[in-house]
């Protein structure tokens, strides 16, 4: 018997579930959508279209609902997706922030239905934790500088010399 997720990610749409879902599961590897529930013909919203899904994304399950304008994402909730390669923060950069997604400061971004994502580089963790307190803060300060995050550039201000 499968274990049930003790907790799981809730997103609300006013009606764009369905496109979101699609575009996620699109964009992450091993994701897939698990079920489905559509409006019936007594609403409340128009029949045939999601109500509410379940859905996995890198293996982590959310659940996502077409509730209607009473509810916004703001950036006081986001998704840490940690990127070993550049090549796979520049893929999900572009893809995320398409067709009227947002970029950020320093890795966050908004996608076109407002859900705030934040891009990062498992390299900035470890250039961050390093016991040079000089060298994390010119890494900090180099982050602070970029919107997508760009790993040689944060390797070069990790390893700068004073001379430099």
């Amino acid at each position: 018997m499968k274990k049930v997720q003790k907790i799981t990610p809730y997103l609300w749409f006013i009606d764009q579930a369905e496109e979101a879902i699609n575009l996620y599961v699109s964009v992450f590897n091993d994701s897939k959508i698990v079920s489905v529930t559509r409006f019936g013909e007594q609403g409340p919203g128009p029949a045939g279209q999601l109500m509410s899904a379940t859905f996995e994304l890198e293996g982590q399950p959310f659940m996502a609902l077409n509730g209607g304008p009473q509810f916004k994402f703001n950036e006081a909730i986001s998704f840490f997706v940690s990127c070993e390669t550049q090549q796979e923060v520049d893929e999900l950069w572009t893809k995320l922030t398409a067709d009227g997604g947002e970029e950020g400061r320093c890795g966050w971004l908004k996608d076109k239905f407002g859900v705030s994502w934040q891009i990062v580089p498992t390299v900035l963790n470890e250039l961050m934790q390093d016991q040079d307190a000089e060298k994390s803060n010119r890494v900090m300060q180099a982050m602070f500088t970029m919107n997508k995050l760009d790993i040689e550039r944060l390797k070069q201000a990790a390893y700068q010399t004073a001379a430099n």
